[in-house]
């Protein structure tokens, strides 16, 4: 991550997602179009927002996010520094007002999270360290897709990779120790539970 790329918020990256391009439909090409340049934690953050929003009970969208995920991902930790995204992924797509609907109702809660952010702990979010967190959210976002099978299991898994995407996107290192924490725990409760299945 470039020191010349600005701290973004959560609420930034939402309006900026809701209002541009304009359109009636929000496609995953888009969203890479509209966050590229912003830096890799927005581009990882657009599409679990799509998750965890309402958007996210759309059949498909969450293997889709995921897919998209694991894209960018794969692409930092191996150095890349514009996405690249396959065109059968570029054409998916959903109504943007749905999407636009969600941003308005969760705002407030976003401003508010944003007050939390700052930039601390910056040597945590920049190379070698945001390439092992990349790592991290490909293991993540793969778990998405098969959990797309129980209704909202695969918003577990998005939250953590959000919050991380959301520690890259404001340069606090806080937050991403605090994202790690996450994966750690949740890997936890995996090997726990897993006899239950």
């Amino acid at each position: 991550m470039p020191a010349n790329e600005p701290a973004l918020g959560l609420t930034d990256i939402l309006v900026k997602l809701a209002d541009e391009p304009d359109g009636s439909e929000l496609s995953l090409v888009s969203v890479v179009e509209t966050m590229q340049g912003r830096g890799f934690g927005p581009l990882l953050l657009a599409p679990t927002l799509m998750v965890l929003l309402p958007t996210g009970a759309i059949p498909g969208v969450p293997t889709l996010s995921a897919l998209l995920i694991m894209l960018v991902a794969g692409q930092l930790v191996f150095g890349k520094r514009a996405p690249w995204v396959p065109g059968r992924l570029r054409r998916m797509s959903f109504e943007r007002a749905r999407f636009r609907a969600a941003v308005e109702k969760v705002r407030p809660w976003t401003e508010r999270i944003d007050r939390l952010l700052k930039p601390r702990l910056r040597a945590l979010t920049v190379w070698p360290f945001n390439r092992l967190g990349a790592a991290l959210c490909l293991v993540l976002a793969a778990a998405m897709i098969p959990l797309e099978l129980v209704p909202f299991a695969a918003a577990v898994p998005a939250l953590i990779i959000a919050f991380y995407a959301l520690a890259l996107a404001a340069h606090d290192g806080a937050l991403a120790l605090f994202s790690l924490a996450g994966v750690v725990a949740a890997g936890a409760a995996a090997v726990y539970f897993w006899p239950l299945f």
